[in-house]
């Protein structure tokens, strides 16, 4: 096709010429209104320029200044917004504080063992604390011992077989390995017996009964106490006495102070009835003996 050629399509159609007898629309402004718009934006680009200009400085006196900004306060100001904290906050308590702080690190010990119909019962029922992130658990002994399995329950419901590493039988301390670890287990925080004083609060966290976990507050009570086993077998010195109360399933348990840190493992409870429930005399092998038995370094 030559580039003369006509190329538009059969059935376009063309321009239609104007009629020149319609009126054709003028769209050009009077002289008047043209000068108008004409003046207008030159006005606003100055007055946006203005505006533009005081915001920046204002934003800058502001960052610069900080105090510019806001009246300084005062320690009155102060004083009324922590009394009106108090008044309309509802705060937890030392020892909700205390047992949440050390929650997440206790777990439930079960002892089994088998019979010779190949039947299996619970043997001891206790608790524990998680010392290291790897699944090293500090317990009583006595709670173990004699168990041809010992399972232990982690605070997220996770059950996990456990081996025994090492016992310390003159604090009745065991030391178990888990076997299976929830994820994020977290160990409890240890703290020295070396500043505690009778009077101090603590809590005890267990599972008493096998019901838990269970929490109990209360103060020490004294320290160096000497506990023999109500069987006369067993004496245990350098003990801490505390009121929180304390029953079977309680033993191997933490013993914890108000600001969350373990300094005990609640090992016996005296009672001269015999009747195993607690009366007020609670007893717990300070933790600085309990690492030593999970080789551990001392405080």
């Amino acid at each position: 096709m030559s580039p003369d050629a006509d190329t538009t399509p059969n059935n376009a159609c063309p321009a239609a010429a104007p009629d020149p007898a319609l009126p054709v629309a003028d769209d050009t402004p009077p002289a008047s209104t043209r000068r108008w718009r004409a003046r207008l934006p030159r006005w606003q680009e100055q007055h946006w320029r203005w505006l533009a200009l005081a915001t920046l400085l204002v934003l800058m006196v502001q960052a610069l200044w900080p105090g510019t900004a806001q009246r300084k306060l005062t320690q009155q100001d102060i004083d009324a917004a922590v009394l009106k904290t108090l008044e309309t906050a509802k705060l937890p308590s030392p020892a909700a504080r205390a047992a949440a702080a050390v929650a997440p690190s206790v777990v439930r010990v079960a002892g089994f063992v088998t019979d010779k119909d190949g039947q299996e019962s619970e043997h001891g029922l206790g608790s524990g604390v998680v010392i290291v992130d790897s699944g090293v658990i500090l317990t009583n002994l006595h709670v173990v011992a004699g168990a041809q399995r010992i399972e232990l329950t982690f605070h997220d419901g996770t059950r996990s077989p456990a081996l025994m590493r090492s016992a310390q039988s003159h604090n009745d301390l065991a030391v178990l390995q888990a076997q299976k670890l929830p994820d994020d287990l977290k160990p409890a925080t240890l703290r020295s017996t070396a500043e505690l004083q009778p009077g101090d609060g603590v809590v005890a966290v267990g599972f008493p009964f096998g019901i838990g976990p269970s929490v109990s507050s209360g103060v020490i009570s004294g320290l160096q106490r000497s506990f023999r086993s109500p069987e006369g077998k067993q004496q245990i010195g350098n003990l801490i006495q505390f009121d929180a109360a304390a029953n079977p399933g309680n033993s191997g348990g933490p013993l914890v102070t108000m600001d969350g840190a373990v300094v005990g493992i609640v090992t016996a409870i005296l009672n001269p009835s015999q009747q195993r429930v607690f009366i007020g005399i609670g007893f717990a092998v300070p933790i600085e003996n309990a690492a030593m038995a999970a080789g551990m370094p001392p405080f």
